[in-house]
């Protein structure tokens, strides 16, 4: 169950099947917490939808005409780092997910995805979560596989990025890489939404990341988690 106590969260829509596109807004607008306030079907209209909107959640496809998601996804970034982006698409493929988590994109869903599931991702990345399709998290994984020899490292042996680290934010760190909110965090660890918040700052000043999202992605390139 979705919570109320939300503001309510403003979306665009990038999706170049009209079906899709229309199926998904009116779906998301059955939720009082999602407000579908534009919607595009082609990378660069959709740019300019917005930066006219200034939405906090865009839902963006990968295979756009003209400009695809990837692309629009950095330039979206590059516009305005704080307005979240959600990669909704049916391609599940290494070098696909490795270039979005790239580009900023701040989740990964594929589009079999059930629409109260979908409005929970939308509500937690729009607070800060990043967020992983399950099946898309193991692809993640497999993309920075462990070598034998660092399987098991003793303090002496461990990755500087990891020794800097207290052992409670690697437990934070670990609930980050499963796309955990703060609030979530703080449940999880029995701490204060605040304390949670806290660790994540100092998470992301000694991994010298910009968002939790890379700050994800580096923990599980570099063997940190």
């Amino acid at each position: 169950m979705v919570s109320t106590n939300v503001k309510t969260v403003n979306v665009v829509i990038v999706e170049d099947y009209k079906l899709t596109r229309v199926g998904l807004k009116s779906s998301l607008n059955e939720f009082q917490e999602i407000e579908v306030i534009g919607e595009s079907e082609e990378g660069e209209r959709g740019l300019e939808v917005i930066k006219q909107l200034k939405p906090d959640v865009v839902l963006m496809d990968l295979g756009l005409p003209g400009m695809n998601g990837i692309e629009a996804t950095q330039q979206v970034k590059a516009f305005d780092e704080n307005i979240k982006v959600i990669i909704l698409t049916s391609h599940d493929r290494e070098e696909e997910i490795l270039a979005a988590l790239g580009s900023g994109a701040n989740a990964y869903c594929l589009k079999d995805i059930e629409p109260s599931a979908l409005v929970n991702v939308i509500i937690t990345v729009s607070q800060g979560a990043a967020w992983l399709d399950p099946s898309i998290a193991k692809i993640a994984l497999n993309l920075f596989p462990k070598p034998e020899s660092t399987q098991i490292l003793s303090s002496n042996e461990a990755p500087d990025a990891r020794a800097q680290l207290t052992e409670r934010e690697l437990e934070v760190l670990r609930l980050l890489v499963k796309g955990k909110s703060n609030t979530e965090i703080a449940k999880e660890l029995i701490v204060s939404v605040h304390t949670a918040k806290a660790h994540v700052c100092s998470i992301l000043q000694k991994l010298c990341v910009d968002d939790r999202v890379q700050a994800a992605v580096k923990a599980i390139k570099e063997n940190i988690i």
